[in-house]
């Protein structure tokens, strides 16, 4: 079914989207420049309507912390242990999932009221469309986890080993997931009812050497509809048809657990890696995932 789809893919995209080389992202004299350091280990990398930049510590910490434009960091909310992902929704509330011996997915809003949405799972990452459907990696049991606007609480089993990062395409009729155990990203239609269907192997991630896997874990899209994957070798990018424009170098020495375009007109590149987070200027831009679906934009050469 999901080859049937492909020509009417191939008719609506850009026809920027037919090269897509890393030129059209990275500033030539940009680096990487640190944010952060000192922590156990940084993940869950989101991003408001405003463009500030949110991370937690997965490892050791209890708070969400949040970084303004100008890099000052300061706590968004305390007591929250394990939050290995997390994303605003349309309801201005932070969803957040939180991993090890709490296992289950929340909401908190701006006061710090934490409301349970679905507990005893094992959550890992996860997105919020803009109608409220929330979208959840259960790594453990390769599924994800589908919670409706209303509660209602379904899990969606995958061909996935180890499914991971996850992240919407900007008009959030797909949704993509990378595969840890594997050297794949996966695709997902998302039909009217939030049900998923068109399983398909949508991206080939590059490895270390043949036959391994890519450790393939968080996942951004930015507003022309590239998709950037953190993995062992760095962060590898996607055009909007799954062809792979080139690999970012991982400027950290360790593994990049997850990335968000955030900052200045959400042009700035954020990952986080164990103790450190990073950031980058670059010539594209990031999207609100909370938002409204918009028009992908057109590369101007």
């Amino acid at each position: 079914m999901f080859k049937q789809l492909i020509p009417f893919l191939l008719l609506t995209l850009s026809m920027a989207a037919q090269d897509m080389p890393l030129t059209q992202v990275l500033l030539p004299n940009e680096g990487w420049e640190k944010v952060a350091e000192g922590y156990g280990h940084t993940d869950a990398a989101a991003v408001d309507a405003e463009g500030n930049f949110y991370f937690a510590d997965v490892a050791k910490g209890t708070e969400i912390f949040k970084v303004s434009h100008n890099g000052e960091i300061s706590t968004y909310a305390k007591g929250l242990e394990k939050i290995s992902g997390m994303q605003f929704g349309p309801d201005g509330k932070l969803y957040c999932c939180q991993a090890g011996k709490v296992r289950q997915v929340i909401s908190v809003d701006k006061t710090g009221s934490v409301k349970v949405l679905a507990k005893d799972v094992q959550p890992n990452d996860l997105v919020v469309t803009a109608n409220g459907w929330i979208y959840v990696t259960e790594t453990k049991t390769a599924s994800i986890i589908i919670i409706s606007p209303e509660g209602k609480f379904t899990r969606h089993k995958t061909k996935m080993v180890r499914p991971n990062g996850i992240t919407l395409s900007v008009g959030q009729s797909f949704l993509n997931v990378s595969d840890h155990g594997s050297d794949k990203v996966w695709s997902y239609s998302i039909n009217k009812d939030g049900s998923l269907s068109n399983e398909q192997s949508y991206m080939y991630l590059r490895t270390k050497a043949p036959m391994q896997v890519s450790k393939g874990d968080g996942m951004a899209t930015d507003a022309y509809n590239r998709y950037y994957v953190t993995s062992e070798i760095g962060i590898q990018m996607y055009d909007p048809t799954g062809r792979m424009g080139g690999v970012i170098l991982n400027p950290l020495g360790k593994p990049v657990n997850s990335i968000e375009f955030a900052g200045p007109e959400l042009a700035y590149m954020y990952i986080c890696g164990k103790d450190v987070i990073y950031r980058r200027k670059t010539k594209s831009k990031g999207i609100i995932p909370f938002n409204k679906p918009v028009a992908v934009l057109k590369f101007k050469k």
